[in-house]
């Protein structure tokens, strides 16, 4: 975020995000040849878990997607996937601060079939999941 003084004594606010070169290159690439953006769905709304969350909820994790709903018909509810289930790894990539769960997920494409780990009422439970396509034009 910025804040600065124009030097007229007015007060320039703005907040930036950026997006990795390669990203905004092969969603443009998409763009260009389908008409539409194509990525990998799951079919979870969800909650990034961070140390700071896990310690003021008392969650068993310490990284990880809290899965607060699963869309009807999605992958994910095909899988077993359910709300309350606490995503760990994508295919052995523990989810961290490097490694989000929607970047973890967008390194694969529709049709990929992947292995999710996650922890079920203290448990360790691994499912796979065959994953869906999601289009955004």
């Amino acid at each position: 975020m910025i804040v600065r003084n124009t030097g007229t004594g007015a007060v320039a606010e703005g907040l930036g995000f950026s997006i990795p070169i390669n990203t905004a290159q092969a969603v443009a690439q998409q763009i260009i040849q389908k008409g539409y953006f194509s990525h990998p769905y799951l079919g979870i709304g969800y909650q990034p878990i961070t140390p700071d969350i896990a310690a003021a909820y008392n969650l068993p994790v310490q990284w990880g997607a809290y899965v607060t709903k699963v869309a009807a018909g999605s992958p994910a509810e095909t899988a077993g996937i359910q709300q309350g289930d606490m995503i760990t790894q994508i295919n052995g990539v523990p989810l961290d601060a490097t490694h989000s769960y929607l970047n973890t997920l967008f390194t694969y494409k529709a049709g990929d079939q992947v292995t999710v780990n996650l922890t079920r009422n203290g448990k360790e439970v691994q499912v796979q999941v065959t994953l869906g396509e999601s289009q955004h034009n």
